[in-house]
């Protein structure tokens, strides 16, 4: 199924259920996991601006799944613990649009020129080789629930006044040229406290930045499009 199949079948659920949201909770935290994240969180964040109701520190795309394949990938390059291996994953959550931000990497490591172009052409591409794997017996839904149960932990984390910090796909000024964006972001009571930012790139980062970026411009452009009719 390509991302097109997956909007046509997904972008009105989600405006659907968000019209329900909007009208009946408006102060609700809005989780989307729905695929392609980066057209179905502008369409969420659209329709909840036609109700008169958007606030963005409530309405989260959530890209953690990127984070876990990432750290997962990284501690077994690295021989590290899994559990306290972290790496920001900024973007989206589609392809080129999903940059591993190796430099930040904690526990702090090295990678050869080799090692990060094979990592994060590995982790733009996690999906593809969970299909492979599954030979045709399913779609790239592996860890989907462990990356689901991360976010909400964070979110729940920040609601307690705990610190907690989450990448997430947001609408966001982290970037310029596209309105959503997925940086780390702190929680807090009323959801997004803080938006981190993406730190400081090497320029193989920023290349990459660079290149997600038209990519993003189309997906959030379809989101839009969708909800205007």
């Amino acid at each position: 199924m390509t991302r097109d199949d997956l909007f046509n079948t997904n972008a009105s659920i989600v405006r659907d259920l968000s019209e329900a949201a909007a009208k009946s909770c408006p102060k609700a935290f809005i989780a989307i996991i729905t695929n392609p994240v980066n057209s179905t969180v502008p369409i969420a964040c659209e329709v909840f601006k036609k109700h008169n109701v958007f606030d963005p520190r409530r309405i989260f795309g959530v890209t953690t799944l990127d984070v876990v394949r990432s750290s997962a990938f990284v501690a077994e390059a690295k021989n590290l613990d899994v559990e306290q291996t972290n790496i920001p994953v900024i973007g989206g959550h589609a392809g080129i649009t999903i940059i591993p931000i190796l430099s930040q990497v904690k526990p702090s490591c090295k990678f050869s020129d080799d090692e990060v172009k094979k990592l994060t052409e590995r982790i733009q591409n996690a999906g593809t080789e969970v299909v492979k794997a599954k030979a045709g017996a399913g779609s790239a839904t592996l860890s989907m629930a462990l990356a689901a149960s991360k976010f909400v932990e964070s979110l729940l984390k920040g609601l307690r006044n705990e610190k907690s910090v989450q990448c997430a796909y947001v609408a966001s000024n982290a970037c310029k040229g596209v309105d959503y964006f997925a940086t780390p972001l702190e929680f807090g009571k009323n959801g997004i406290e803080k938006i981190l930012g993406m730190g400081k790139l090497n320029a193989y980062e920023q290349g990459l930045v660079d290149a997600a970026i038209p990519e993003l411009q189309k997906s959030i452009s379809k989101g839009l499009k969708f909800v205007s009719g």
